[in-house]
C-alpha cells in the first residue's frame, strides 16, 4: 500500500501528516509514505529528517493583499498541476490525503480526476479556502470540530474524528527535554513559542517576561520563529534562557516545561491536549473567520487555559505566567481538564479508515 500526503507551509498542516502516516506504519510497516510540499517551507526540512520519501511542487498561497506574486500564481497553479500529474504517476498512491494547505489543492485536484481515492483532514474549526474547495470533490473530509461542517459542501462526506498528533509526545521525559535544552530539572520552566512563523506579538513582550525569568530564577524555552527574531536579539544571554528560531524536537520543548505561551491553533491544542500541559493561549487575532479564539475559548471554558488576547499582552501577560507557574494546584486542575478533552486515538482512527478506502 502506497500512501501519497500533501500538506505544508506551516506545522499546523505537516505535523498531523507526520502522525497519521507513523500510524499507518503501526499497522503495517510495509507501507511506503510519500510526501509532497514546497522547497522552501517547514515540510521540506523535516519530512526528509523523518526519512519519508519527498517530492515538490511549485504553488504558493494567493495573498488577499496586493502582491507581485499574486501576478503568476496562476501560471503556479497550471505548473503545479502538471507536477502533481507527474508525482502521481510515479508514486501510484493507493490514497492522497491532504493535511491542509494550499499544497493540496492541486495534489488532490489531480488525484480526484484520475479517480483515486482521496481524503481532506481539517483541523481548524473553520475550514481553509482549499477544503472548501474540495469538499465536494474527495472521497471523505475528516474534521477536528462537529462545527466546522456547516461551512462545507452539503455533498461532501464529512466525519468528525479529532485532530492526529505524534505518539512521540506522549512518551519524552521530563528529564529529556531539559538536557536536551542543556536546563535545571529541578527550577519552574515556561516554553513560549507562536507556531513555526512565529508570532510577532509575543515575540515583542518577551524581553520583559525574559528579565522577570533571570530575576527570579525560573527558565525559559522560547522559540522565536523564522520570521523575527529582532527581539531576541536585544536579551542578555543568560543560562536560564534558551532561545531558537525553530524547534524541531517540539516533544522535548514541551516535556521540560511546567506551563505553554502560545497561540491557539488547533493543531497546537491536539499537542496540549494529548499531554494535559497547562497553557496560556494568544489567539491569533486575524484568523479567518477567528477561529483561533474560538478554539481557546473552547479549553479556557472547561478550564484547560487561560486565554489573553494580543491587546492584552503587555499588561497581562507577565502577571499570567506568574499566576500560573507558581500554582502548583492550579497546574493540577487545568492538567486534568485538559487531558480530558484530548482525542489521543485521532491519528489510529484516521489511518484505520484511510486503510479501509484503500481496499475500497
Amino acid at each position: 500500500m502506497t500512501i501519497l500526503f500533501a500538506g505544508g507551509g506551516t506545522g499546523g498542516h505537516l505535523y498531523p501528516a507526520i502522525a497519521i502516516a507513523e500510524e499507518l506504519l503501526k499497522k503495517d510497516p510495509n507501507t511506503k509514505i510519500v510526501f509532497v510540499g514546497t522547497k522552501d517551507k517547514i515540510e521540506a526540512r523535516v519530512v526528509p529528517q523523518k526519512g519519508y520519501e519527498f517530492h515538490t511542487i511549485w504553488i504558493s498561497g494567493f495573498s488577499r493583499r496586493l502582491k507581485i506574486d499574486n501576478i503568476i500564481f496562476p501560471l503556479k497553479v497550471f505548473v503545479s498541476l502538471i507536477q502533481s500529474l507527474f508525482v502521481i504517476t510515479k508514486v501510484k498512491p493507493n490514497v492522497v490525503v491532504g493535511t491542509g494547505g494550499y499544497v493540496c489543492g492541486p495534489i488532490l485536484f489531480v488525484a480526484s480526476m484520475l479517480g483515486i481515492p482521496t481524503v481532506v483532514h481539517e483541523s481548524n474549526s473553520y475550514p481553509g479556502v482549499t477544503t472548501k474547495m474540495l469538499a465536494g470533490r474527495v472521497s471523505k473530509v475528516f474534521v477536528q470540530f462537529d462545527v466546522t461542517k456547516q461551512w462545507l459542501s452539503s455533498t461532501a462526506s464529512v466525519e468528525v474524528v479529532g485532530n492526529p498528533t505524534r505518539e512521540e509526545l506522549s512518551f519524552v521525559t521530563r528529564n529529556e527535554g531539559c538536557a536536551f535544552f542543556n536546563l535545571d530539572l529541578n527550577k519552574r520552566t515556561v516554553f513560549v513559542f507562536g507556531g513555526s512563523l512565529g508570532a510577532a506579538s509575543i515575540n515583542k513582550v518577551m524581553p520583559e517576561i525574559v528579565s522577570d525569568a533571570i530575576a527570579n530564577d525560573y527558565q525559559i524555552i522560547w522559540q522565536t520563529g523564522e520570521t523575527d527574531q529582532q527581539s531576541a536579539n536585544e536579551i542578555p544571554q543568560h543560562k536560564n534562557i534558551v532561545v531558537k528560531k525553530y524547534i524541531d524536537r517540539m516533544d522535548c520543548g514541551y516535556a521540560a516545561a511546567d506551563i505553554v505561551v502560545s497561540r491557539s491553533g488547533a493543531t497546537t491544542l491536539a499537542e496540549l491536549t494529548r499531554i494535559g500541559k497547562p497553557a496560556i493561549l494568544v489567539p491569533y487575532p486575524f484568523a479567518a473567520a477567528n477561529h483561533q479564539v474560538m478554539n481557546a475559548e473552547t479549553l479556557a471554558d472547561a478550564g484547560a487555559a487561560l486565554m489573553i488576547t494580543d491587546s492584552e499582552l503587555k499588561n497581562n501577560l507577565l502577571s499570567s505566567i506568574r499566576e500560573l507557574l507558581f500554582d502548583d494546584l492550579k497546574q493540577k486542575s487545568m492538567r486534568e481538564k485538559s487531558l480530558g478533552i484530548g482525542k489521543p486515538n485521532a491519528g489510529r482512527e484516521i489511518a484505520k479508515k484511510i486503510v479501509m478506502l484503500s481496499k475500497g
